[in-house]
């Protein structure tokens, strides 16, 4: 979604919630509570169950925002962040993912993926050569904000 102030600035934000992630460690969640109601309590279950729950709040949603001649992207309730300056992307395209690679955080042969839901992505390509890809339900959007947000801030210097 873009959102353009009245400085000419062009923003974007979106967030997009980790839905499987949701499910996934949810029904763990429920499972280790539901043998610790009638298996009886065991630290081994108190340890998953935190580590479970833990995962949830840090991995529920993705937000990526572009502002301030910077992308950037974080988990859940931001713990986990990262950014890029637009001035060191040199681009921006819309893939699709394996769906052995996941969700979360993980590298693979494209380069770091951060994810949540779904396997659609962008692959940004640094003017160092490095690559990275964004999880997002809305690749091509996110395409089209970075490269307008690029241009912009050419325009602008």
């Amino acid at each position: 979604m873009y959102f353009v102030n009245h400085q000419m600035d062009t923003t974007y934000e979106h967030t997009q919630i980790g839905t499987v992630n949701i499910l996934a460690l949810g029904a763990g969640v429920l499972v280790v509570i539901g043998s610790m109601v009638y298996g009886g309590y065991h630290p081994i279950a108190l340890a998953v169950l935190l580590i479970l729950l833990v995962c949830l709040l840090l991995f529920y949603c993705l937000t990526i925002e572009i502002g301030s001649g910077v992308l950037r992207w974080s988990f859940g309730p931001g713990i986990i962040r990262k950014s890029v300056a637009l001035a060191d992307i040199r681009s921006a395209e819309p893939v699709r993912n394996h769906w052995i690679y996941g969700w979360g955080i993980r590298y693979t042969p494209s380069g770091w993926l951060y994810n949540v839901s779904g396997l659609d992505a962008v692959e940004i390509e640094l003017q160092n050569g490095k690559r990275f890809r964004l999880g997002t339900d809305e690749p091509q959007e996110l395409v089209r904000a970075i490269e307008h947000a690029i241009e912009n801030a050419k325009q602008n210097t």
